[in-house]
């Protein structure tokens, strides 16, 4: 039998940081860059307060982003050895939740509506691992987690840290070739 693990949408499999900074920087004809936010919390990242929420909550924001680096050869390797879920905690934004089962049907046509989960709390999501951006969402979960490196959790210590899809195969003992 399979091991399961849920693999969280926004920050793991969406970029979603670039997707911001490009939305600011063209709304606010600014130039911020990564290391501008990096280290800082969602709600601090921005000169604008609320900013991050707002765009979260613009109709088109979710499925207009981009992929996160070799996060669909990653997926795809994962999904022959693992039983996939994709976990989001979507009902924040309900909104987004046409917008993002759409994102994941063109980039992820491999993975099936029934390994789909959208949520409001990943508290009840009960795998064997769990790959997510926010430790909020790994601290409750009883498998094992991996927190994926994002701007706001590069000085949260953590002992499974992954900062690429590359270093998650590595941790899954995987390979891309």
């Amino acid at each position: 039998m399979k091991k399961s693990i849920a693999v969280d949408m926004d920050g793991v499999l969406a970029d979603v940081e670039t997707h911001f900074l490009n939305w600011y920087n063209e709304k606010n004809a600014a130039h911020l860059q990564r290391r501008d936010i990096k280290g800082k919390t969602e709600a601090e990242a921005f000169p604008k307060p609320g900013i991050v929420r707002e765009y979260a909550s613009t109709k088109g924001f979710f499925s207009s982003v981009p992929l996160m680096p070799n996060a669909v050869e990653g997926l795809k390797i994962l999904n022959e050895h693992f039983d996939v879920f994709i976990v989001s905690a979507a009902m924040e934004f309900p909104q987004s939740l046409v917008e993002k089962r759409d994102w994941l049907e063109m980039h992820f046509p491999f993975i099936h509506w029934q390994q789909i989960v959208f949520c409001g709390s990943k508290s009840v999501i009960s795998t064997d691992f769990m790959i997510d951006d926010h430790p909020k969402n790994l601290n409750p979960f009883k498998g094992t987690g991996l927190l994926f490196e994002a701007f706001h959790n590069v000085d949260i210590p953590h002992n499974n840290r992954v900062k690429s899809w590359q270093e998650v195969l590595k941790y899954f003992k995987l390979s891309s070739s």
